[in-house]
């Protein structure tokens, strides 16, 4: 394993889910703005421009929201791991990893950090099945390799 090998994995079927949905909220939203005219009942106000341009608007936000879940990403190095998840970031030097897991029914991998914290890696997921643990299995493989880096390391003292 060379020390120049960078792993990069984001997940794949939620963001094609989530790129359909987000579509489809426009245009549903879209279709509610052009059917906004006219009176708004029995009171006295009526339906404006404005009130269209709010919905195409609200739909916008909506489709944005939605595409938040394209966000995650896992970069790997020889140095450390990279994870971005939908809120939040953390860059991770393998020194501070005990293990990569990916439990048999969780939705996704994590990270088992050595202050017995576990950091979700919603990058791989386990929709995307093989893909997922081919993923883990090379995160598995730098991890191993930092290890016997630092056994190596050791030894030579």
């Amino acid at each position: 394993m060379s020390d120049t090998e960078l792993i990069r994995l984001k997940p794949r079927r939620i963001r094609v889910v989530c790129w359909a949905s987000a579509a489809a909220l426009l245009v549903v939203f879209s279709l509610v703005a052009t059917s906004l005219t006219g009176r708004t009942g029995d009171g006295y106000g009526t339906f404006q421009r404005g009130d269209q341009l709010a919905m195409v608007g609200l739909g916008f936000f909506g489709a944005l929201a939605i595409l938040l879940f394209t966000r995650p990403r896992v970069e790997a190095d020889a140095r450390g791991v990279r994870v971005r998840n939908v809120i939040g970031s953390y860059e991770l030097p393998w020194e501070v990893v005990r293990g990569v897991r990916f439990d048999r029914g969780a939705p996704w991998a994590s990270l088992e950090l050595h202050d017995d914290d576990v950091l979700p890696m919603v990058a791989l997921q386990a929709a995307d099945k093989e893909i997922a643990v081919e993923g883990v299995r090379a995160l598995r493989r730098l991890h191993q390799a930092h290890l016997a880096a630092l056994a190596a390391g050791r030894t030579s003292r």
